[in-house]
């Protein structure tokens, strides 16, 4: 697998931003400030150390706070920022949207984690603005959560479209295990994941089950000594109000796509 540079993207992140320079920033004398970025309103804090990156790029000192993971509480300090003003100012929308995301990403599946029993895991989705899958998935790392798979090349998923490619299920699944270790299915009834389960696959996902129906599925499973063979992941128009239900049914993954499709950022600020 390739390895993600997040340096170089950060890079890219701050240079979209500058264009061909800051040209407001070029307009006050050169002298050298301390800054401090703080929060507004509490959070789990997610993207220090990439905040801390993009300060550096310009050449500034960055002293972190508070860490990744961290709790934080209205107007206390996240990070301080020395260096020459116009560089901090430079870096600061780039260093505060990508802080502000990750934390709000990282609150939020703290919250939705703290819903459901230990056992049971939040994992992520491909849902995510391109450019900010890694940074997105390590963020639900920061709040408690999982990454599932990062890009396509980690593992086989096969979902409703890949089977109306094919017109067989069964076919794609003899083909997944000839080459794959590890493969998911996504299934829409308890008939399909029972047939699923028979034909070997690591991860069932039940895609828009309701509470009742997984119990049943997982009964169906046990009754024919397979619910300890596979992992079953429960997907679909799950959220905040409902996952306390979802945790309680036995599945062992519950994928959210909202806590990173749809982030509600921190309220943060750059003070000088």
């Amino acid at each position: 697998m390739l390895s993600f540079n997040s340096k170089k993207q950060l890079a890219q992140f701050l240079a979209e931003d500058i264009g061909k320079g800051d040209i407001t920033s070029l307009l006050l004398p050169k002298k050298k400030i301390t800054a401090k970025i703080i929060s507004r309103e509490p959070a789990i804090i997610g993207g220090v150390t990439h905040a801390k990156e993009i300060f550096k790029i310009k050449g500034c000192n960055v002293k972190i706070l508070k860490k990744d993971g961290s709790k934080i509480q209205p107007n206390q300090t996240v990070m301080t920022i020395s260096g020459n003003a116009g560089k901090i100012l430079t870096c600061e929308r780039t260093a505060l949207n990508l802080l502000t995301r990750m934390s709000g990403i990282a609150t939020q599946t703290q919250e939705l984690v703290k819903k459901i029993p230990k056992k049971t895991k939040i994992y992520a989705t491909r849902k995510t603005a391109p450019g900010l899958r890694y940074f997105d998935k390590q963020a639900v790392e920061i709040g408690g959560g999982k990454k599932h798979r990062l890009r396509l090349d980690e593992m086989v998923m096969i979902k409703d479209n890949h089977i109306a490619v094919s017109n067989s299920l069964e076919s794609l699944i003899k083909k997944a295990k000839k080459k794959h270790k590890k493969f998911e299915v996504e299934v829409e009834n308890t008939a399909d994941a029972l047939l699923v389960a028979k034909e070997g696959a690591t991860i069932i996902m039940l895609d828009n089950f309701t509470p009742n129906q997984i119990k049943k599925t997982i009964q169906v499973l046990k009754n024919q000594k397979l619910r300890n063979k596979v992992l079953l992941e429960a997907s679909g128009g799950i959220n905040s109000k409902n996952i306390s239900k979802y945790g309680k049914t036995g599945v062992d993954i519950i994928s959210v796509g909202s806590i990173t499709n749809s982030v509600k950022g921190i309220d943060m600020s750059l003070e000088i």
